[in-house]
Formats: structure tokens, sequence, C-alpha cells
């Protein structure tokens, strides 16, 4: 095989760099505009429309983890590892109909602790946000250890200055728009995506040949080809449920929920999902050639970068760049966004200072903003782990909170108990499974022993919800 080296220079990777960020911040600013309110600067005015609402949702789980972990899986998991990231999906085509629940249920709500706290009580809400902060927080970081890999990858750039870079840029611009600016730049690299992934998919096609590609598997790596590799079959389910669980309690999607207009949510997520499904497909299926190619792959996080530079040259090298940094830019803006939104909301006006007005809400927002997103930098700085290993932690955690979510949403019997114990030993034995067996057991674990506890409290201690103790602005 040969040594791979980067495709760009560092020169060149600085310019991009400085290009692509020049470009966000402004387009940040534009947007941010608009932010004038709390409401304006949180939920984008609560008005975002079918096209901008797909493209959001779309654009932010089009991550590194599907454009980098994807491959990661397929060169280490095989086929199967391959569609498991695909089943992600999921994450949003379930959410469709909770998106259209939640904007009946709560037109005035702001994040996804509200509907814990208003539907289970305190007790439950200490337990969601500790859950929902850490994992905002380990997504944050495998997003910015992702920028640090990429351009290191591609163009040589030091690990710590890539990653740096990218999150500034990212606070910057989520600080002067907020939601706003979220949203708007989103929509951006939404377009820069796709058109990307379909330049990349079609060079890749021509590029290779399919028969040899397989003959070479089949002799070097033959257990990528198994249907019934048990890790592999693990990995599907597993992938699916963390994916949905990720989606159902995180903010990020609640954010974008109680932001889009009336009858907007279910649509938006369904087109989403539509979009996003063959993407880690595409990006799975890159890895699979490495072989065939020659290629030295050092690290299997930066299976997908490499790659792709690779088969299509420079040139390629700077559209993927492009590509990866539109994916990396609207999970981290994003992030920073919701996460911040959950403090603030629940955290600081709720516990610390009820009576805080709106100007003192958009200053302490911006703290927090900036606060995270340099937390984040500290814990990124020495590169822990791979993506896969930081990001599954996370996994048994997330799952816990599937059931008492979409059982809260519909089911008036769901109770306060089950959600709180669901949560608890959910997290506990999923987190058990991760050091024992492996992360691809444990979102799988968590969510099982979930479903039970919520399902069994149901039936042992049944409640009667009233459905208007959501809508906080009629208490």
């Amino acid at each position: 095989m040969e040594h791979q080296s980067e495709i760009l220079s560092a020169t060149s990777g600085f310019i991009i760099l400085a290009l692509l960020a020049v470009l966000w911040i402004y387009l940040g600013i534009y947007w941010g505009r608009k932010a004038k309110s709390v409401d304006g600067f949180m939920l984008a005015g609560r008005n975002v429309g079918l096209a901008f609402g797909t493209a959001t949702a779309m654009a932010t789980w089009v991550t590194s983890n599907t454009t980098m972990l994807a491959p990661q899986f397929a060169l280490e998991l095989g086929i199967w590892g391959m569609i498991a990231y695909s089943t992600a999906a999921f994450g949003l085509f379930l959410f469709a109909p909770l998106a259209k629940r939640i904007k009946q249920l709560m037109p005035a709500g702001y994040t996804s602790g509200d509907f814990i706290r208003l539907r289970y009580g305190k007790r439950v809400w200490y337990v969601f946000l500790v859950i929902s902060i850490f994992y905002g927080f380990t997504w944050l970081v495998s997003m910015g250890m992702a920028g640090g890999i990429l351009m290191n990858a591609l163009s040589g750039i030091p690990y710590p200055i890539g990653m740096t870079v990218i999150l500034l840029v990212c606070i910057m611009y989520t600080l002067f728009g907020g939601l706003y600016a979220v949203i708007g730049t989103d929509y951006i690299q939404s377009l820069v995506i796709i058109v990307g992934i379909v330049l990349l998919g079609a060079s890749v096609l021509y590029s290779i040949d399919l028969n040899q590609v397989y003959a070479d598997i089949k002799v070097e790596k033959p257990m990528l080809l198994k249907v019934m590799l048990p890790a592999s079959l693990m990995a599907v389910f597993n992938n699916l449920l963390f994916g949905v669980g990720e989606v159902f309690h995180s903010n990020v999607w609640w954010s974008r929920a109680f932001a889009m207009r009336k009858a907007i949510g279910q649509k938006a997520y369904l087109l989403a999902g539509l979009f996003w499904f063959p993407v880690p497909i595409a990006a799975g299926f890159i890895a699979l050639t490495s072989s065939t190619l020659g290629i030295n792959i050092p690290s299997p996080d930066m299976v997908g970068p490499l790659m792709a530079s690779h088969i299509l040259g420079e040139a390629g090298a700077v559209i993927v760049f492009i590509v990866f940094f539109c994916s990396l830019a609207s999970s981290i803006d994003s992030l920073l966004a919701a996460t911040s939104d959950l403090i603030v909301e629940d955290i600081y006006k709720k516990m610390i200072k009820p009576a805080a007005q709106e100007k003192e809400i958009r200053k302490v927002s911006m703290y927090v903003i900036i606060g995270i997103g340099v937390l984040a930098w500290m814990v990124c700085l020495p590169r822990i782990g791979t993506l896969a290993s930081v990001l599954f932690f996370a996994g048994p955690l997330v799952t816990s909170t599937i059931y008492p979510i979409a059982m809260g949403l519909f089911w008036r019997s769901a109770s306060a108990n089950g959600a709180f114990w669901a949560m608890v030993l959910g997290s506990a034995t999923g987190l058990v499974a991760y050091f024992t067996i492996g992360w691809y057991t444990a979102s799988l674990i968590g969510a099982s022993v979930s479903i039970v506890v919520t399902f069994v409290f149901s039936q042992w201690q049944p409640e009667q919800f009233d459905w208007k103790k959501l809508d906080e602005s009629k208490l």
C-alpha cells in the first residue's frame, strides 16, 4: 500500500478555512438581524416554513458522524455496518408525528425540558437535564474532534488549530443570531452537502470496478461480507435505537418543532429523513474500496475524507473540505444554540432567577454559548478516543428517554415513577453493557430496560394526566 499524505497543502487548507469562516460569520450576522426578542433568538420567531424546516433538520443530522463515522462503520463492520448508520433516519421519521403532537400540546413551549417538567415533575426533570446536557456536550465534543481530524487529514492543518477554528466560527455566528442564524446557515449548508455528496458518489462509481472491490474484500477481509456477523447485526439495532433516542430527547429537535409553523413539523421531519437516509450509505460505501485502491488508513475515523480526496484529487479534496466543513458547522451551531437554551430556560430561568427579563436572558444565553464552546474546546484538545467511542458512551443515556417521552406525549397513563426509573435503570444497565460487552450493545440494552420499566409502571401505577397542563401560557 502507498503512504497516504495530505491532498491539499496547509496553505490551501488555511485559505479555504478562512473563506468559509468569513462567509458563515457574515451569513450568521445577516440572518441574525431578525433575532430581536427571546423568541427570535431561541426559536426563530416560531415562524419557520417547510423549506427551511426540512433543510435545518437534514443539515443538522448530516454530521461528522454521517460523513466520517459511517465509513468507519463500513471499514470495521462491513456491509451491515454501512447500512447500520443509515437506520438513524428512523429517528427523524418517528419524531415527525411527535413534532406535530408537541406543537399541538405546547404551542408556547421552549425546550424538551419544559415537557418533562410539566409532564412528570421535578424529580424526573432533574435526571433528564443531566442526561440531555451531558449528551449535547458529548455530541459537541465529537464534532469538534471531527473538525480537527478532517482538516489534518485533508491539508495537514494541525489538529488543535482546525478544531479551534471551527468551534470559534460556530460560536461567533450563533452568538450574533441564535436560531435564526443557525437555521439560515443550515439552509445553505444543506444545499452544499447534497450537491457535494452527489458529485462524490458519482466520481467514486466512475473511478472503481465494483467486481474488483468485491474480489479484494473477499480475499483480504472476508468477514466484512458476512450477512450474519454478530457484531454488525447488533450494531444495526443499537444504532437505530441510538438515533431514535438522540432525536426524541434532544432539545436540538424540540426547539425546531417549537420554531416551525403549525402543521409544518411533521412534513419537515419526514422529508428530512428521506433526504438523509442515503447519505451514510453513500459515505460508507467509499470505505470498502480502500483495499482496491491501495490507500493506507491511519485511523478508522479518517477513512471518509482520505478516500474521497484520493479518488477526486486536489479539486475533489476542496469539495470534500467544504462539504465536511458544512456538515460539521450545521451540527455544532445547532448544539450550541439548543444546549444553551436548555441551560438558560430550564436552569437559569426556572431554578435561579424566574423573574429574569428578556434583555438579561439574551445576555446570559450569550455567556452560556461561549462557556459551552470553551469547555468543549478544552475537552477536544487532547483528542480522546475515536468518534465512535466518544459518541456512543452517551447512547444508553439517551435511549433510556425514548419510551418515557413517546408514551408521555400520547398516553395519559404514563407515570412519573415509571419515567424516573426507566431513565435511571436504562442508563445504568446500558453503561454496564458498554464497558463489559461493547459500545454496539449499550443503546440496545438501555432502551430495552427503559421500555419494560415504563410499561410496567403504566400498568402498576397508572396516572390520568390532563393534557392542558402542558400549555403553560394558559395556566
